[in-house]
């Protein structure tokens, strides 16, 4: 029987009994150098299998990966892009939103104020995060962060990662779609340069009310849509299982959204994912981010005013 991980998604099994052999080989006591030349292979096996995997991927698999259990969030980029982080709390009305990661960064000679979705690793921590789903207090803290980076004249970073915003009924009680509508409003028109990436899932409200950017990007293996590809399925063909199929039919990979212009980057993620190395991932993100922020402090306000505008009305064209 062959072995099944979880970490591991359909896909990617066939990589398990490659990585097994390999592992044991390294964990033998009695490993020769004849070993070495045995894993050397098993290693150039393992990489052109994956290639062969991941180059291929349908949209179905992308929003799989988009979503796997090893894949890096928020606080797992922080550390490793930042220079330095300070956490700040809560919306200054109702409370603090453990969804919503806020506060002040610097990488290099670039600070910052920061604004992420997080979503959580073990049981734990998911509810701990209500699985990257804000209520309102998350976003009313996310415009905190917002109106603080007008005041300091500094520019916004914002990571995307959830599912959507929180439907529950102590989140429609406290307003939930006026908090988000306050957000877009509010970043339509803030004065000082705003980035924003998307590094996993980009689900409908919840992602666009701190996604309102002057520059856009997706990590290569992100997806970004206004549901779900089940949920989509459920509402079109009253069945769920037919996800596949939506995900194909809403273009939500970052390559079509690029197609689309919808979005302005696409950051590419090292071979097999960004769970994958993280320290190559966290190194291309940063390198990209410093670049948009260099980009953009070389426009007045009224410019970035000007094109943000630009780019937004431009959404939704369509010909006679």
């Amino acid at each position: 029987m062959k072995e099944f991980n979880p970490n591991y998604l359909d896909f990617e099994q066939p990589l398990l009994e490659l990585e097994g052999k390999i592992k044991q080989i390294n964990n033998n006591p009695d490993k020769t150098a004849k070993s070495d030349s045995v894993i050397s292979k098993l290693n150039k096996e393992h990489e052109n299998l994956t290639r062969k995997i991941f180059e291929n991927l349908t949209d179905w698999q992308i929003s799989q990966l988009a979503r796997h259990p090893l894949r890096p969030h928020t606080l797992d980029y922080i550390p490793n892009i930042f220079d330095s982080f300070t956490e700040l709390h809560g919306d200054r009305m109702f409370g603090d939103d453990k969804a919503i990661v806020a506060g002040i960064g610097k990488i290099d000679e670039h600070n910052f104020f920061f604004i992420g979705h997080q979503k959580g690793r073990d049981a734990k921590e998911k509810v701990e995060r209500n699985f990257g789903m804000p209520k309102p207090e998350g976003y009313r803290k996310a415009l905190r962060i917002m109106k603080l980076a007008e005041k300091f004249h500094l520019p916004l970073i914002t990571f995307i990662d959830t599912p959507g915003a929180y439907p529950g009924i102590d989140a429609e009680s406290r307003n939930q779609s006026q908090a988000i509508a306050e957000n877009l409003s509010i970043m339509s028109n803030l004065k000082t340069p705003i980035v924003s990436v998307i590094i996993g899932e980009g689900g409908s409200g919840g992602a666009l009310a701190i996604g309102v950017a002057d520059r856009l990007c997706m990590l290569q293996n992100s997806i970004y849509s206004v549901i779900s590809p089940e949920g989509c399925a459920s509402i079109l063909w009253k069945d769920a299982k037919k996800a596949s199929k939506a995900a194909e039919a809403l273009c939500i990979t970052s390559n079509k959204l690029k197609d689309f212009n919808l979005i302005d980057l696409i950051i590419p993620e090292p071979l097999g994912g960004a769970h994958r190395d993280l320290v190559a991932m966290s190194s291309s993100l940063k390198i990209n981010i410093i670049n948009m922020l260099k980009d953009l402090s070389e426009l007045t306000t009224d410019q970035i005013l000007y094109k943000r505008r630009e780019k937004l009305e431009s959404y939704g064209e369509y010909e006679n």
